[in-house]
């Protein structure tokens, strides 16, 4: 079945790029590395800000930590310098180490004076947690498959179940990679795109929400009747999974506006039915790709008018609309997955295949 030609929920009402994924921005693109061997399903996601070396040319960024439960690397000197030095990498919780090395590698093959005459480099991975589906203690992990999503990255990126969403869960189903874009009217004449990507594993079935449907109590109600979803109540376990938002955006912002936009993204996470629970790691990166600072201070600093602020509202909503579609994407794009010890998280489109009918029900 080809996943991206599976019909999914639009969301909102703003138009997206011609691909509706983070590659619509600039020159960002994605690429994946999928381990799906029995009890080991887990991955690699790389996302490269630009077509160069980012190293050299950073971009600018920052980050909103929506609730804290999460073992990511890099942020903070993201947050004190407002730039990225590397392409963003995602990954289960124990592959964070393994990863930052393959990527402190890597910049130092492109830049052999990193440590020494030059400065040395932040890695930046986000991690969620895929013991329920992947055997996280295998460590399966390994700098080789860095370098394969890397090697990988392009426009025609794949979503659902891949990469580092292979293990993930998301409102009790399978979860993983989503992405979509939105485009923003500042004033006449005048548009910017933002993309979206999510890693999604998190979320309580009842609290689902689709297109502002209570969509997650009617499904619950259908597995209180009997649907098969491996012997777990869907209907009421405890949030305990976490997402990872990233947003780009071909807007000229700085590091403090992109940390504004960064925020918005958790308005697209609320509106699926997240409440950012007390297990739940929920952090949102924004980047632009509408300039780059030098590494080398003998290399000129950019001259780029920002936007002014009263126009960045129509972003905002942008962001908001993105994320919440790319969640979305994430749960309709995955298949279903078997993973250790005969656990199992089926496809929602599955479980629910009448979507479209509750979707349009007035009654809903």
């Amino acid at each position: 079945m080809d996943r991206q030609a599976l019909e999914i929920p639009r969301i909102g009402v703003r138009p997206s790029g011609p691909l509706d994924s983070i590659c619509d921005v600039g020159d960002v693109t994605v690429g994946h590395c999928t381990l799906s061997d029995g009890a080991v399903q887990t991955g690699v996601t790389v996302v490269r800000p630009h077509g160069g070396d980012p190293y050299l040319d950073k971009a600018p960024a920052a980050a909103t930590v929506l609730n804290g439960f999460g073992k990511s690397t890099g942020l903070v000197q993201v947050q004190e310098l407002g730039v990225l030095e590397t392409p963003i990498a995602l990954t289960n919780t124990f592959g964070v180490g393994t990863v930052a090395n393959a990527q402190i590698r890597a910049a130092v093959a492109a830049n052999p004076g990193i440590g020494r005459g030059l400065p040395t480099v932040n890695p930046l991975v986000f991690e969620c947690n895929d013991g329920y589906l992947n055997d996280i203690q295998a460590l399966a992990v390994q700098e080789s498959h860095y370098a394969q999503a890397l090697a990988g990255a392009g426009k025609a990126m794949e979503q659902g179940a891949v990469g580092a969403g292979r293990g993930m869960s998301c409102f009790s189903f399978k979860g993983g990679i989503g992405s979509a874009s939105r485009i923003a009217e500042i004033q006449p004449g005048q548009r910017h795109l933002v993309g979206a990507l999510v890693l999604a594993n998190f979320g309580r079935l009842p609290n689902l929400t689709v297109a502002g449907r209570p969509f997650g109590r009617r499904l619950a109600d259908r597995l209180d009747r009997g649907l098969d979803q491996g012997g777990e109540n869907a209907a009421i376990v405890p949030e305990k999974g976490s997402i990872i938002l990233l947003l780009a955006t071909d807007a000229p912002l700085d590091a403090r506006q992109l940390r504004r936009l960064s925020l918005r993204a958790g308005a697209g996470l609320a509106r699926t039915g997240s409440v950012f629970g007390h297990g739940s790691g929920d952090i949102a990166l924004a980047f632009s790709t509408a300039y780059t600072v030098p590494q080398l201070a003998e290399r000129p600093m950019p001259a780029i008018a920002m936007l002014h602020e009263t126009r960045i509202d129509p972003l905002f909503e942008a962001a908001a609309e993105a994320c919440e579609q790319a969640i979305i994407a994430a749960l309709w794009r995955a298949e279903g997955v078997h993973g250790r010890d005969g656990h199992h998280r089926a496809a929602l489109r599955e479980a629910a295949p009448d979507w479209r009918q509750w979707l349009s029900d007035t009654e809903f």
